[in-house]
């Protein structure tokens, strides 16, 4: 054992109070212990001092030992680690505390322990499925009904476990307490107990509906309200309709995982709608007034004179209604001027003529740029 003076090594003043020692030492503890830096020897030496430190300056008359003495008085602990068959007192109780927390001990909360050790009533596990739902249905809001398969408390049992007439006994192992202790060299670990799996009880008698698990699997019918403008991959939460939990604890919650199916006719981004409309080479020409398609019917829209194809045009507040009500998004209109492929022999004629008038008056000005251009670049 390191010869450093054992204030220095706990980092505590020479008249520290117990209460500041245990702390120093707890937090070295934690630092240092061996679960936590598995084949680290300096942390394991430095456990080791401080270990020995607290063990000598925690106890009344071996601190008044090694005041007077230092590491040269009287046996200080064997001088190699202490803990040699004594009563480990407040040394004992910090280990208590800090194997707790390496072990994953809690106090309280969900799935913790009472006091006692006995095992808190555990919540139930959460769940997820699916549902798919339309184009149109995503936009307004919908109420669908599904399917689960879910963990519910035995009708039996009560979700106890344990047979008609009988209930769960004590833990013969443990005592109730949900957890063993074993001596390993100077410290004492605490873990879950092997025979009741850190319940504190056991069923002698199990029901014979769940087999003394509490719970049996059911498949049950929910209703699911999708909120207008919810999008692919948005999840929905149903509280308490998860898997029940045991011993009276809380049932988890179902996520419902939402996906849209696609529509032949309108695309999403965000909260507008998109979509393609064609018109022919006329209409774009002189101008017209169409009936388009909307999520909520069909509305008329003029399509001046001139437009271009891949033109877009606005429908304002035509698009998703925005989750939570709070508006609608647009609906965005991409014109697409179609070119005839097959002609008649009057519309022939008709373009023909058409052409001979374009080429003696050029008005439209991204063809008379393009014209423009092209001289210049071979004068």
């Amino acid at each position: 054992m390191s010869k450093r003076d054992l204030y220095e090594v706990l980092g505590v003043a020479k008249g520290a109070a117990k209460e500041d020692i245990k702390k120093a030492y707890r937090k070295l503890a934690m630092q240092h212990h061996p679960d936590k830096n598995a084949g680290n020897k300096d942390s394991e030496a430095m456990f080791k001092e401080a270990s020995h430190a607290a063990d000598i300056l925690l106890d009344d008359n071996k601190r008044a030992h090694y005041d007077r003495f230092g590491h040269d008085g009287p046996q200080m602990g064997g001088g190699g680690g202490g803990f040699q068959g004594q009563d480990f007192g407040d040394l004992g109780d910090i280990f208590g505390d800090i194997f707790g927390d390496i072990l994953g001990g809690q106090r309280g909360g969900r799935g913790g322990r009472r006091a006692g050790g006995r095992s808190r009533a555990q919540a139930g596990d959460d769940l997820q499925t699916d549902i798919a739902v339309t184009f149109e249905e995503a936009a307004f809001g919908v109420e669908k009904e599904m399917q689960i398969n879910r963990s519910v408390a035995c009708g039996d049992c009560h979700g106890t476990g344990a047979k008609k007439g009988s209930g769960p006994v004590t833990c013969d192992m443990c005592q109730g307490h949900g957890e063993v202790r074993r001596q390993q060299g100077f410290f004492t670990i605490a873990q879950p107990c092997p025979k009741c799996h850190g319940q504190g009880q056991m069923i002698k008698d199990p029901c014979e509906a769940c087999h003394g698990r509490g719970r049996n699997k059911k498949r049950e019918k929910l209703s699911v309200k999708v909120p207008a403008g919810i999008d692919e991959g948005q999840r929905l939460k149903l509280s308490g309709q998860g898997d029940s939990g045991l011993g009276g604890g809380p049932a988890g919650d179902l996520y419902v995982l939402v996906h849209i199916q696609e529509h032949e006719f309108f695309k999403r981004d965000e909260y507008d709608v998109h979509c393609e409309v064609p018109i022919s080479f006329s209409q774009a020409a002189i101008g017209t007034e169409i009936e388009v398609p909307t999520l909520a019917g069909r509305v008329s829209m003029k399509i001046p004179e001139g437009t271009q194809s891949g033109q877009k045009m606005k429908l304002r507040n035509k698009g998703i209604t925005k989750l939570g009500g709070y508006g609608f998004g647009d609906q965005i209109i991409t014109i697409h001027v179609e070119t005839p492929s097959k002609l008649t022999k009057e519309q022939r004629e008709l373009f023909s003529r058409l052409s001979e008038l374009e080429q003696n008056n050029v008005s439209n000005p991204m063809t008379k740029g393009f014209f423009d251009r092209v001289r210049e670049l071979f004068q």
